[in-house]
């Protein structure tokens, strides 16, 4: 009797068939074990290059499309899709493609604004701010974006550094008007929002903006004729002195905005930004990235720990932006019921530590973080697309390919590059923190600050590694490990990092030293053990038979400073240590912190609760340590 075998014999395979299932399998195996982020690092590499390739289209076709031109082609296609929702009111595409119409129609017949011409933006978080954004957008306008915790003299020096034509001011910052008004330059128009003034010449907007026609103005005055022409002033502290207007072009804004949509946000999501609008990151990669995907944002006036989540759940947030201190801050709130009840999928930002990034995601559920690095002003960008703990971002061969950096040696007694006998700069093993730098060029320009050439050349390396090259200088130091993963270490210069913004010791220094009892004063940044960057303090000399006054102390820091910016902690000393080039020493006095066991000169401590600085004991000094003193 036959078998079924034999009635329907199996096929047999080609002998080369179980060789190859064989290396198949071997490749795979070798694949997650030699290179275990090649997919991810391909998936990722693709979505820039499809990217700049569309880019790259529109170029050759001829065209130059701006991510204005994507918001008012959306507000034709979806002008019923909700675009901003601010403290609940709901304002579609199209409500804020006609607001901004009738704002620019408000300008080109009050004003006589040219197309270049730059207007200066002082407001706070809310929907007029990115209406009167895009309505001079649509003029033709550069907007300068000042940072509304600014004040006084670096407000009028931002002022004056991007030479406006007009200055618009929130309803809820003319008490900083008012400060500013009898200084500033009498060739600036200023308007605020409000429909009447108690300033003299001062115009409105509130009234003329109802009156106004929602008509389009003329295509031709919004249509840019390069991507690498400027289109917003953002001002950044960078590494030394007062704050710098980085050059934003059409070309930068397009690179932001394709921020949220490389890390996998589509149009469906819900885009929760608590971040101030003069910021790049909320501006840029939250409301352009908005724009880029078709999506909602929900905009916050000012962020707050204790309604974060509630709004998110309220309004069906699905992607949030932060930066270090604000993950740390929801952190720090008491624990709920309920606390991974919420649609967030995507956290998009920088600065988180280590331990705030695990603490986040065991307690708030399976949301990913995406963290990346970029400076305002910079041409360089990486983005940590593999979810890996305290990485800013990958690179590889091919990144380097289109986008060339390097981590070069650095002296920090010198604060400059190490340059061999030869004069070339030497790059730094794995492992090793080096100074991170980009190559310019003209896929990667860097379009420097506003009326500052001498600062622009500042940040720019010549004949690093051969004769001709160029580099910018991102003043930041960085370490590559052995899986080509990137960690931001620290940043160089004048500058460090306080609550999320920088902040430039010069700028506190030179605040300082108008009390008329001080002689010098050496502003560095201390590390405070559970909190992100690095906490103000001031090395004081005072002038001969003067006395150190708390009281004037506090009042000055706390008119003309941020609050980020003020020291947290003061140190009396009796002679100030230069280095062999004649600057002051800041390694040893940072390295020494603020430890009152340790130091025998007086120390004192802004006590906010108080509202002046108090003598900085032991026990105080422990309070602060152990996080029972709130910074």
């Amino acid at each position: 009797m036959r078998g079924w075998g034999d009635l329907y014999p199996l096929p047999v395979p080609p002998s080369w068939v179980p060789g190859a299932a064989v290396g198949i399998l071997s490749l795979h195996f070798i694949q997650k074990l030699l290179f275990p982020y090649f997919w991810a690092d391909l998936r990722y590499l693709f979505k820039v290059l499809t990217y700049g390739l569309r880019v790259e289209m529109y170029r050759l076709q001829g065209r130059v499309v701006t991510v204005l031109d994507k918001f008012v082609k959306l507000a034709e296609k979806q002008p019923h899709k909700p675009f901003l929702i601010y403290e609940g009111t709901v304002h579609t595409y199209r409500d804020v493609d006609r607001r901004s119409n009738r704002i620019a129609q408000v300008f080109l017949q009050h004003e006589a604004l040219k197309k270049g011409d730059t207007v200066a933006l002082l407001m706070g978080n809310e929907p007029d701010f990115i209406h009167v954004w895009f309505g001079l957008a649509k003029l033709g306008c550069v907007v300068a974006f000042l940072n509304f915790n600014v004040r006084f003299r670096s407000l009028l020096h931002c002022v004056s550094s991007c030479e406006p034509k007009i200055l618009v001011v929130g309803a809820d910052l003319l008490g900083t008007l008012e400060e500013i008004l009898p200084k500033l330059q009498k060739d600036v128009s200023v308007w605020i929002m409000a429909k009447d003034s108690k300033f003299p010449s001062v115009h409105t907007l509130l009234d003329k903006i109802e009156a106004a026609s929602e008509d389009p103005v003329p295509v031709h005055r919004c249509s840019a004729n390069s991507l690498k022409s400027a289109v917003l002033y953002i001002f950044t502290s960078g590494t030394t002195g007062l704050p710098k207007a980085a050059v934003i072009s059409h070309f930068q804004i397009l690179k932001g905005a394709a921020g949220l949509w490389a890390f996998g946000a589509t149009s469906e999501d819900i885009i929760y930004i608590t971040l101030p609008l003069y910021h790049s990151a909320a501006s840029l990669l939250g409301i352009g990235g908005c724009i880029e995907l078709g999506a909602t944002c929900v905009l916050k006036k000012k962020f707050s720990a204790s309604q974060f989540w509630s709004d998110c759940r309220r309004y069906n947030v699905t992607v949030i932006q932060y930066i270090g201190e604000l993950c740390r801050y929801l952190c720090n709130q008491p624990v709920k019921e309920g606390e991974k009840n919420h649609k967030v999928r995507l956290a998009v930002g920088n600065g988180v530590r280590n331990d705030v990034w695990r603490e986040f995601l065991d307690r708030f559920g399976a949301v990913k973080i995406c963290e990346f690095y970029g400076a305002t002003e910079g041409n360089i960008c990486f983005m940590n697309h593999t979810g890996k703990i305290g990485s800013v971002g990958r690179t590889n061969f091919f990144y380097k390919l289109f986008f060339p950096f390097d981590l070069i040696k650095y002296d920090f007694q010198k604060d400059e590059p190490i340059r061999n006998k030869h004069g070339w700069c030497e790059k730094v093993k794995k492992g090793e923190a080096g100074l991170l730098i980009s190559k310019v060029n003209a896929k990667n320009p860097f379009f420097g600050y506003a009326g500052n050439k001498r600062h622009t050349e500042k940040k720019l390396l010549c004949e690093v590694f051969k004769k001709g090259d160029l580099y910018f200088n991102t003043g930041d130091l960085m370490v590559q490990d052995h899986d080509n993963f990137l960690y931001f270490w620290d940043r160089i210069g004048d500058t460090f990092r306080w609550k999320g913004e920088n902040v430039a010791t010069t700028e506190v220094s030179d605040v300082i030293v108008m009390l008329d009892f001080i002689q010098e004063a050496n502003v560095y940044g201390v590390s405070v053990p559970g909190h992100e960057g690095k906490a103000g303090m001031a090395s004081l000399i005072l002038k001969h038979n003067a006395s150190l006054d708390l009281e004037q102390m506090y009042k000055q820091v706390v008119t003309y400073l941020p609050s980020y910016a003020c020291p947290l902690f003061l140190r009396v000393q009796e002679k100030m240590e230069m280095t062999g080039t004649f600057k002051q020493q800041k390694f040893r006095l940072v390295d020494e912190g603020f430890n009152p066991s340790t130091i025998t000169d007086p120390l004192y401590f802004l006590d906010n609760s108080k509202k002046a600085y108090v003598l900085l004991t032991k026990e105080l000094h422990e309070m602060i340590l152990s996080g029972k003193m709130k910074l």
